[in-house]
């Protein structure tokens, strides 16, 4: 009869363990759910919660750290021929490869930095793209002289204030603009490299430059009212 109770007491015990997996499963899916079911881009692959994090915390913001916009700038550089999930996946190996993204001393990379880049797998490995990383560093630098800063400098394509966008599906999507075009053309009389009008584009929709949220895209509106607050 003891053995009986304790058989009874394990399996009971077993029960109740398999009933909270069961529980946390449920609750995980139904979070996922929930998730999955906001509306957003329909670009992003909702599989990928890196990407969902990028979308919800980052596209579209508009940036005036000149950290930042020289990150987005080498990043978009990188990505030119490839899916921008590509190079967002391998945004903290090119934090930790390339200075945290300090111009300053990206600047200052050598041969010896080169050959160690083209040796990290853990980038994207295209000698010509960490040459014209190195080379926009300096010309980054350039521009901070010129300007007292580069925020100045590439929200001036704008008019200092983000383009608003009426955008309903994928395919409304443009690849360059008026805008993204001129920023290319001065960014290469500057002698920048990589930057075309496409990059450029992708830029200032990442860095919030333009707002290109589809309508029914929860964060369209939630930038658009953080223009009035200053809460950008």
């Amino acid at each position: 009869m003891g053995e009986d109770r304790g058989e009874g007491a394990c399996r009971t015990a077993i029960g109740n363990l398999f009933d909270q997996e069961r529980y946390a499963q449920l609750i995980a899916q139904n979070i996922m759910r929930a998730f999955n079911n906001t509306d957003r881009c329909p670009w992003v692959n909702l599989t990928k919660e890196d990407y969902i994090r990028y979308h919800d915390q980052e596209w579209g913001v508009p940036v005036h750290d000149d950290r930042t916009i020289f990150e987005f700038l080498t990043l978009e550089a990188a990505q030119a021929g490839l899916s921008w999930y590509v190079v967002l996946s391998k945004r903290e190996n090119y934090r930790s490869a390339f200075a945290g993204f300090d111009p300053e001393k990206m600047a200052r990379f050598g041969a010896r930095q080169v050959k160690s880049l083209l040796s990290n797998s853990g980038i994207i490995r295209n000698q010509s793209k960490i040459l014209a990383a190195i080379n926009n560093a300096k010309r980054f630098l350039a521009i901070q002289e010129e300007f007292g800063s580069f925020d100045p400098y590439i929200w001036r394509f704008v008019d200092g204030s983000p383009i608003v966008h009426k955008i309903k599906k994928l395919k409304d999507y443009p690849a360059t603009s008026a805008e993204s075009d001129a920023l290319s053309k001065d960014l290469k009389q500057r002698g920048f490299q990589f930057v075309g009008s496409t990059v450029c584009y992708a830029h200032m929709q990442a860095t919030g430059m333009v707002n290109d949220h589809v309508l029914t895209c929860f964060r369209r509106k939630q930038i658009i009212d953080s223009y009035a607050s200053g809460e950008q």
